[in-house]
């Protein structure tokens, strides 16, 4: 089968969704079919550049920031789309080909002209206002970062891209809480698959709580992340005289924010700012953490950071909101998102409970073993494409 995987997102740019797109494409261009030939030929394409990264070391073709012309022979050319985010271009190019298309949704572009479900201009959770035909309020909530005409244009093409999506022939919703928000047509969950960090012989697992506990943030520094919120309960746990570390891993444009808080409020003996980590010295700077703090204040889909550190066994702390609370369950502590007396709460418990730590974190690999393995998250892609393939054919 050749499959063309469009993610506008991919290395060397860092997230969850290039990720995710890396590790698929990989396992399915290592398939083989029952004549031993490979089952899938793998094109990725995307608009992010390849700088310093070695596209050759993958074991399927990568085509960056490719023409409207060449991008429409390279969908001509497979029998099969698969467009991580309903990015406009290959759905239109899809729809025009006729090609059976499945879209993967990371996000929430295809219900909302910012894709976050923040409404800008108080910063709280959307209730829908795209969905219920509220275009107005989604005109002024762009307002706040785009210009008036840009505004109503990104609207117009949120309209498209909805319609779009409508019309593949399958919706993936990476949890169940992505498939009830967008309530699409031909839609299922296909939860992310990660590698087993003690198949894979990682040293990265989390190891028993003795003395001092740490603490970390994994992932981007931008506002919906809700850092901010993690700093006023870190203020709190050291007014109260409790002795930890918390380490922020990532990089992003709040950064020099967050420095300025950690200086104005006297933190720098408790929280260090390692910035952008990957591979072995992610895995070093969190051997001694015991637990993830994930304090988002936007509706996360599924947060990939949580669940790599559940399948290391670590207990995480996260904002009982969206995908997050599907992926922890209850093998996680929650606390309401953007307050930082429960989040305090929360470490406190960790700091006092080393016992829950090991028994919560144990229950969290399980957890993760059991629904987020990357055989499973293949394998289930290959499904559903063969499912594609042949609902076209019987047309």
């Amino acid at each position: 089968m050749k499959l063309l995987i469009y993610s506008h997102f991919f290395a060397p740019s860092i997230g969850g969704v290039e990720n995710s797109v890396q590790s698929l494409a990989t396992g399915l261009q290592e398939l083989s079919n029952a004549r031993g030939a490979p089952a899938f030929d793998v094109t990725a394409v995307t608009q992010t550049p390849a700088e310093s990264f070695d596209d050759s070391a993958l074991p399927f073709r990568v085509v960056r920031r490719p023409g409207l012309t060449r991008l429409w022979r390279l969908v001509r050319g497979s029998h099969l789309l698969h467009i991580a985010g309903p990015a406009l271009a290959p759905l239109i190019l899809g729809f025009l080909a006729r090609k059976p298309t499945v879209v993967e949704h990371h996000g929430y572009q295809a219900i909302c002209p910012n894709g976050i479900l923040i409404y800008q201009p108080d910063g709280t959770i959307c209730p829908g206002h795209f969905q219920a035909r509220r275009y107005g309020n989604c005109v002024r909530c762009q307002n706040c970062e785009l210009p008036p005409h840009r505004s109503v244009l990104s609207v117009l093409l949120t309209l498209v891209r909805s319609w779009l999506v409508r019309g593949v022939a399958k919706n993936l919703a990476i949890t169940r809480h992505v498939l009830d928000r967008h309530n699409l047509p031909h839609a299922q969950v296909l939860y992310y698959g990660i590698p087993d960090p003690v198949v894979e012989g990682s040293s990265g697992t989390a190891k028993n709580v003795a003395g001092t506990i740490s603490f970390a943030f994994v992932g981007r520094f931008v506002p919906e992340k809700g850092i901010p919120v993690l700093l006023q309960a870190v203020r709190q746990l050291i007014a109260e005289g409790e002795q930890f570390q918390l380490w922020l891993i990532g990089d992003g444009p709040e950064r020099t924010r967050l420095e300025g808080i950690i200086n104005h409020d006297q933190l720098r003996d408790h929280v260090h700012i390692t910035g952008y980590l990957a591979s072995a010295a992610l895995v070093d700077a969190l051997r001694n953490v015991q637990v993830v703090v994930m304090p988002s204040v936007w509706e996360e889909t599924a947060g990939l950071a949580a669940i790599e550190q559940m399948m290391r066994g670590r207990l995480v702390i996260a904002s009982d909101v969206g995908g997050l609370s599907e992926v922890l369950a209850d093998t996680g502590l929650r606390f309401a998102p953007g307050d930082a007396v429960a989040l305090a709460a929360c470490m406190r418990r960790a700091l006092h409970e080393p016992a829950t730590v090991e028994t919560m974190g144990r229950e969290a690999r399980l957890r993760a073993l059991s629904l987020f393995a990357r055989p499973r998250m293949i394998d289930e892609h290959q499904r559903v494409y063969e499912e594609a393939l042949a609902g076209r054919a019987a047309l």
